[in-house]
């Protein structure tokens, strides 16, 4: 059995692929997790989304797999 590891998507990318990993890594719909990350980035008035998701760009790794 092979050990999930949560890294950003290239596959499933928009911007820096953080939300399409979260997605592979809970086994989701990656548009489910873009909802939930557009409404907390909107309830937190921007500050706290945009700031999660630069920091999640900067700190997971890009996954290995081939396209």
């Amino acid at each position: 059995m092979e050990k999930k590891k949560l890294t950003r998507s290239t596959t499933d990318a928009k911007l820096a692929g953080v939300c399409g990993g979260i997605a592979e890594y809970f086994g989701i719909d990656a548009g489910i997790v873009r909802m939930v990350y557009a409404a907390f980035t909107f309830f937190s008035a921007g500050f706290g989304g945009v700031f999660v998701y630069l920091l999640l760009a900067f700190v997971l790794p890009k996954d290995n797999r081939e396209s």
